[in-house]
């Protein structure tokens, strides 16, 4: 059966690559049709990667990450690490709820050196367009990839966020401004982290500001907003930074205290 099923199966994973090829080509028809002296100009958008090659998805790929968490403890008032394993993998094809073809991507956890089985942690959605990517996770769309994939260019990934997306769960005001996040492709490059290297990889920087740090005792407000993801060329994602949290000091008669969060992930396996 593998010698039909081999086949079978590389046709399918290279599905989506034809469909990207395909619109690039019914679009430079149209252009040449409509537009001919934008032709030159169109050509040279598509001369970049499609995004589908930095974002693979077919049913049963996963990767596999360590996390380190960054939670606060003793009532919000001592920051701490907590690390894990998580491992994403695509389950199958779906309409999503705008009835739009996408993908389920199960979200498993188990403890960090990999003893324990893996117990399922929820589940999001990848929708993947002819100009952008999104990832709709506990009803927040977020604009993952926009093509082109050029060094420089930018979008407004946070677009679709609701004002204070994390107002019902921690008392900050560091996301009142995440939908004017400006998204841009920084690097094409080789990357290393934790003994671990990556080829051919792509930079999406997303935020990083920073208030009042290092902290001082003599300060009553500090925070930390981080988001940066690299994705490397025929894997996915390898690398993700995404911190927000404030530091509070409102009284001298109570011990100063922390409220958000923050992970840094990266791959240690993929198939």
């Amino acid at each position: 059966a593998h010698e039909l099923n081999n086949p079978i199966g590389f046709i399918y994973s290279n599905m989506t690559h034809l469909r990207d090829y395909s619109e690039k080509l019914i679009q430079l028809v149209k252009v040449a049709e409509e537009t001919p002296t934008q032709l030159t100009t169109k050509k040279e958008e598509f001369e970049v990667p499609a995004m589908s090659e930095y974002l693979p998805l077919e049913p049963g790929k996963f990767i596999v990450y360590r996390v380190d968490s960054t939670v606060f403890i003793n009532v919000n008032t001592v920051l701490a690490v907590h690390s894990y394993q998580m491992k994403l993998q695509v389950d199958a094809q779906i309409t999503d709820n705008l009835g739009r073809p996408s993908y389920r991507v199960y979200r498993y956890i188990r403890d960090k050196n990999g003893t324990q089985p893996w117990a399922i942690d929820g589940s999001f959605s990848i929708t993947m367009l002819p100009d952008q990517v999104e990832l709709t996770d506990d009803n927040q769309r977020i604009i993952k990839l926009h093509a082109p994939l050029r060094e420089g260019f930018t979008w407004k990934g946070n677009r679709y966020l609701p004002d204070n997306p994390y107002g019902g769960i921690f008392s900050f005001s560091i996301d009142d401004d995440m939908k004017e996040w400006d998204f841009y492709y920084d690097l094409f490059s080789d990357f290393s982290y934790d003994g671990n290297n990556y080829a051919d990889v792509l930079t999406v920087e997303q935020v990083d500001e920073s208030t009042n740090l290092p902290i001082q005792p003599n300060y009553t407000i500090a925070s930390r907003e981080r988001s940066v993801e690299k994705y490397a060329r025929g894997i996915g994602l390898v690398y993700r930074e995404y911190y927000l949290w404030e530091y509070q000091n409102n009284s001298s008669s109570v011990a100063p205290t922390y409220t958000g969060f923050g992970i840094t992930s990266w791959m240690i396996s993929h198939n």
